[in-house]
C-alpha cells in the first residue's frame, strides 16, 4: 500500500538528548506491522547522532516504526555549538 510519513523537527540544545515518540515521526503503510516499517537515516543530526536506548553512544542508520511507539530512539546533541532544530529526514 501506500506509505505517509509525517516528521516533525526536534530541538536540541547542548548535551540534550531526546527519546522519540509517535508525535516526531509517524509513518504508515497501511498494515498492522509496525515493526517492518523501517526508517533509513539520510541525513543524520548535524550536532549529534541517533541511538538506540539499550546502546548509548553508538549511532544508528536504521530504527523501526516499533522502535518508536517502544521510545527505544532517541536524538542525541554532541555538545558542539551550534544547537537548532535536528529534523529526521
Amino acid at each position: 500500500g501506500d506509505i505517509v510519513l509525517l516528521a516533525k523537527p526536534v530541538t536540541l540544545t547542548e548535551g540534550d538528548r531526546v527519546t522519540l515518540t509517535t508525535d516526531v515521526p509517524v509513518a504508515t503503510d497501511g498494515t498492522s506491522k509496525p515493526e517492518k516499517l523501517l526508517y533509513a537515516v539520510s541525513l543524520p543530526p548535524v550536532h549529534g547522532q541517533i541511538e538506540h536506548i539499550n546502546y548509548p553512544g553508538v549511532p544508528i542508520s536504521s530504527y523501526s516504526q516499533l522502535d518508536v511507539v517502544a521510545q527505544k530512539v532517541s536524538v542525541v546533541h554532541d555538545n558542539s555549538h551550534g544547537a537548532g532544530k535536528e529534523a529526521l529526514r
